[in-house]
């Protein structure tokens, strides 16, 4: 089976080269499974409710998030209400929504898809190596694609994680930096790996945000109202070709296309 994964969305520009493009990917690379982070789609800063239903209609099948998952109060209501959505699973018990959804595929496969945060210069939270051990045993062993979202700063954690991973699940597909990584490929275990996916959004930016403003943070130390730029806006993301019976990754290949 086809699997494709988009990087993280940011904006109105992210949303709208999505709207442009999902349809043809699915068709051409006869997809069978879409998934996407959209933990910045909202003005580059969160999600909501709104928007994350859009970003379904439009052929998603799954949504990830990360570190700005929270950024709007009303997504937190309706986190219990949209399994589709997800939030980094070790993230603290107690809190709206969950991080792992399983469902059949297009094609009648089961699959899981597993969002994860790493924790070097990033929040305090559940160790996302043990929370990996704990979802995948808590797997159904009929359930042999397995997806997992790392949503780290550093590359060193998503390649390490990467690692620990191998061969337990079919894809790890970093986040979070916004750049691409050149490093796509599949681990002796079978596991297709890339340490980012990249952005989709707007590239005449600092990683999506209007490039004047950072520039300004960088020479002054003024801290100044973050705002999305809307120029040079691109798609990234992977197609992960997958045997659905024992769930190991046969093919991985990055896409991007401009608006």
């Amino acid at each position: 089976m086809n699997i494709l994964f988009i990087g993280d969305i940011f904006a109105s520009g992210g949303r709208s080269i999505v709207a442009d493009h999902l349809n043809r990917l699915i068709t051409e690379f006869k997809i069978d499974l879409a998934i996407a982070n959209a933990e910045n789609s909202a003005g580059g800063f969160g999600i909501t409710p709104l928007i994350a239903e859009e970003l379904l209609a439009l052929g998603l099948d799954v949504l990830t998030g990360g570190n700005h998952s929270f950024d709007k109060r009303e997504i937190h209501d309706y986190m219990e209400h949209q399994p589709r959505l997800l939030r980094p699973a070790n993230y603290p018990a107690g809190l709206p929504g969950t991080g792992v959804f399983t469902a059949k595929a297009r094609n009648g496969v089961p699959y899981a898809v597993l969002n994860l945060q790493g924790r070097a210069h990033m929040a305090n939270i559940d160790c996302p190596f043990r929370k990996a051990d704990e979802l995948l045993e808590s797997l159904d062993p009929a359930i042999k694609i397995r997806f997992v979202d790392f949503h780290a700063e550093l590359t060193s954690e998503k390649v390490g994680m990467g690692w620990y991973l191998d061969g337990r699940a079919t894809a790890m597909i970093g986040t979070h930096t916004h750049i691409p990584t050149a490093d796509a490929r599949i681990l002796p275990g079978g596991m297709a790996y890339q340490t980012d996916a990249g952005m989709t959004g707007p590239y005449d930016s600092v990683i999506g945000v209007d490039k004047d403003i950072i520039l300004r943070r960088f020479l002054t130390g003024l801290a100044g109202r973050m705002e999305a730029a809307r120029h040079g806006v691109e798609l990234h993301g992977v197609v992960i070709n997958a045997d659905e019976n024992t769930g190991k990754a046969t093919g991985i290949q990055r896409i991007w296309c401009r608006k």
